[in-house]
């Protein structure tokens, strides 16, 4: 096997938009991407040089991947075709437009395709936000793997590459709720050729013109963002070297053992060749005698006291625990979580390798995020803003919600354990330029059909991170923090909402415009370290209610989620209700909440029922933790140990809600008022020893009395109940629906 070229360097990633444009540019530009044979006719096209298949419905608008992609490749120059919600049951639908002179791109939509079918009870979904008419079961489950494979069979001899979120979320062995069990990477279940994970653009558009220009997709391995199989204990050449992370230490009194974060070799020993450590015996020599190059490994023993030379991240790969070893070993997964999620920053990851059998799958490090010029470019496409004609009159409930909105960044530095933003998008916030965002304010006035002059959100992953980045580029690039602000907003942390608050005012001042509201959610603790934003949020920009997640009040769930205190939402409400008065209105924040999330007993949630009553809220419907894939409250989930620090035999056990009743229980509290909920509520109440809050005062959560026909369930009892708060519950089952709205009484 040759030595393959790997570039990883950061430093100077080349323009999206310095390519030469391929030779079909000629055609111009398509009024929609064709779904049709008969489309591509009236383009003048004799095949497409990419097909996009794609489980939702298109709409060829940028807050549609498959639309964002699709229009980006096209002007580049190439012809993209899209089969859209294709009848997977043969694969008669994918040869709809003949075989790709490139690629076929699959991606399962905008949403992972099990989040989209099914409710966190593990029940079907009765319909499909991103279907016409919310048409249910229009996609498979694991969309992505059945798609692949229906592409292979149609054309055999076609490449395939699979994106979008669920193949991002899927790179690596991950563990899936509704199987209720750890499930390989999506690569080889796929059989694709390769895997773009993240905001893909600069990985897809390089893909498109190294095919174009003859290469062998087989071959291309130095393209960040992407993730592909190898044989087993493969490298990239001679000067790499692998760390072997396969282990956590097991502490103990006597022996000093294997830090699983850090990169020193074996006390006392230089690095070792792959034939004493991980490679099979006899594989490193075999390979070295065949002309490969022979890869070092290091062994993560250490005596602490000890240093070791500085490697080339560049040239260093991380071995993650096989497979096989995290699907039979919950400990073993939560410490690769853990060493996955440290090695996301795109400034100083390293590239990664986990074994699936007698091959592995090889992740290259994160794309580099898109300079503000790349952005503004990636969305200048002449969208439609609107459905495929063939749709006719049916509503797609997805795009009505958006219709009027506009993406203003991507990105989140939070890292809230239970959010899927930072392993898909990454924690560097990607900005729009005012004029960008301007211009398309202006295209929905003169194009979109219905628009009233509100625009219903500027927005993103999180409202008011417009332009927040870290004061050093230094310093962001060396970072491995997994939040910016947690425990504390970091001091480098740029945190000025001055850019914003200027779009703010251009945006509403924009003839034709009436209204800008802004509906993405808002990171609060962040906007009261700026007043000026709070007070021009609340005198323009909410529409009666403003929506913000504090998600808990207890200093034990918070801890799990990494977000902030309590007392930051106390201060952003006292600043809201000060602003709101000022401005002479009256205007309302809706909380939202998490019931059952992994750190959280018993009496958290009572605690936090006891604050609804006091602060007079009223939950209408509840959000309950829903473990997604690859998110690090997912693997507190499964392991019970908390990724968030260094992972052993001996780390504490986190409080992980799996049983439906005690779950049932945790949704209860959110809806104290439900009459329904009242026996379930007594009987555990009494079990907790605070029967004094079942009483018709006041101060008493729920009342003694029950209403007639209602009140059929039975309290669950939970370990906690049974023996103090510190006793795990262990017993699996399913959750309650996710979804959540809050109405103040």
């Amino acid at each position: 096997m040759n030595t393959v070229r790997i570039e990883a360097s950061p430093s100077v990633p080349r323009n999206l938009f310095a390519y030469r444009k391929y030779w079909a540019s000629r055609f111009g530009t398509a009024p929609f991407l064709p779904m049709s044979r008969a489309e591509m006719d009236g383009l003048g096209w004799d095949s497409c040089d990419i097909v996009l298949v794609t489980g939702d419905a298109y709409i060829d608008h940028p807050s549609f991947g498959m639309a964002l992609i699709g229009r980006l490749l096209e002007a580049q120059g190439f012809r993209v075709g899209i089969i859209s919600q294709p009848d997977w049951r043969s694969a008669t639908a994918f040869r709809a437009l003949g075989k790709p002179n490139l690629f076929f791109g699959v991606t399962a939509g905008n949403m992972d395709s099990m989040v989209n079918r099914y409710t966190a009870d593990r029940k079907p979904r009765s319909d499909d936000a991103y279907t016409p008419n919310a048409e249910p079961h229009r996609r498979p489950d694991h969309a992505v793997v059945v798609y692949a494979q229906r592409c292979r069979e149609a054309f055999p001899g076609a490449n395939v590459v699979i994106g979008s979120i669920e193949a991002s979320l899927r790179r690596i062995a991950h563990y899936d709720y509704w199987s209720d069990k750890v499930r390989r990477s999506v690569l080889p279940d796929s059989k694709a050729d390769l895997l773009v994970f993240g905001s893909a653009e600069r990985a897809i558009v390089e893909l498109a013109h190294r095919l174009a220009a003859g290469e062998n997709i087989a071959e291309i391995r130095d393209l960040r963002g992407t993730a592909f199989m190898t044989p087993r204990n493969w490298l990239p050449g001679a000067d790499w070297v692998e760390i072997d992370s396969t282990e956590v230490d097991i502490p103990g009194t006597l022996i000093r053992h294997p830090d699983p974060y850090a990169m020193t070799p074996e006390s006392g020993r230089e690095a070792v060749c792959a034939s004493q450590s991980a490679n099979p015996a006899g594989a490193s020599e075999a390979a070295h005698a065949a002309g490969q190059p022979r890869p070092q490994v290091i062994r993560m023993q250490f005596q602490r006291h000890q240093r070791m030379p500085r490697l080339e991240r560049t040239r260093t790969a991380i071995r993650l625990p096989s497979y096989e070893q995290v699907a039979a070993d919950p400990v073993l997964y939560a410490h690769a979580s853990r060493t996955f999620h440290v090695e996301s920053n795109p400034g100083n990851a390293r590239a990664l390798i986990q074994a699936h059998g007698e091959r592995d799958v090889w992740l290259n490090p994160p794309p580099i995020p898109l300079s503000t010029p790349e952005m503004d470019g990636v969305f200048a496409s002449p969208f439609r803003r609107r459905p495929h004609p063939s749709y006719g009159d049916a509503k797609i409930p997805a795009f009505e919600m958006i219709r009027f909105s506009i993406n203003i960044m991507r990105g989140c530095f939070g890292g809230c354990t239970f959010c899927s933003i930072t392993e898909h998008e990454g924690r560097i916030i990607q900005s729009r330029s005012e004029q960008s965002v301007l211009h398309e304010i202006e295209e929905i006035r003169d194009k979109t059909p219905g628009f009233t002059g509100i625009i219903s959100d500027l927005g993103g992953p999180t409202a008011n991170m417009y332009r927040l980045a870290c004061k050093d580029p230094k310093i962001e690039s060396s970072c491995r923090r997994l939040s910016c602000v947690f425990p504390g907003i970091c001091e480098n942390l740029d945190t000025d909402h001055t850019p914003l608050v200027n779009l703010y005012r251009k945006a509403r001042a924009i003839a034709g415009v009436k209204k800008v509201l802004i509906s993405s959610g808002l990171r609060y603790d962040l906007a009261v370290r700026d007043p000026q934003y709070v007070r021009e949020l609340v005198s323009h920009h909410v529409g009666g209610y403003l929506k913000i997640a504090p998600e808990h009040t207890e200093e034990g769930p918070l801890a799990h989620m990494m977000k902030p205190g309590i007392g930051s939402y106390d201060q952003f409400k006292a600043m809201f209700e000060r602003f709101s008065k000022e401005a002479g209105k009256e205007q309302y924040l809706i909380p939202y909440f998490i019931a059952a999330h992994p750190g959280t007993t018993d009496r958290d949630m009572l605690n936090l029922a006891l604050w609804l009553k006091r602060n007079k809220f009223r939950l209408d419907q509840v959000q309950t933790f829903l473990p997604t894939p690859m998110a690090l409250a997912t693997a507190m989930y499964h392991s019970e140990k908390s990724p968030l620090a260094r992972v052993g035999r001996a780390s504490t056990a986190v409080e992980t809600v799996r049983n439906a009743r005690q779950r049932r229980l945790h949704k209860a509290f959110l809806r104290y008022h439900d009459a329904n909920n009242w026996p379930l509520l007594r009987e555990a109440l009494r079990q907790m020893g605070r029967a004094d809050l079942i009483g018709n005062g006041r101060q008493q959560l729920i009342p003694s009395f029950q209403p007639p026909g209602t009140g059929t369930r039975r309290a669950p009892v939970s370990a906690e109940t049974r023996a103090g708060p510190s006793a795990p519950a262990r017993a699996r089952a399913g959750t309650a629906p996710a979804s959540a709205r809050t109405r103040k009484r």
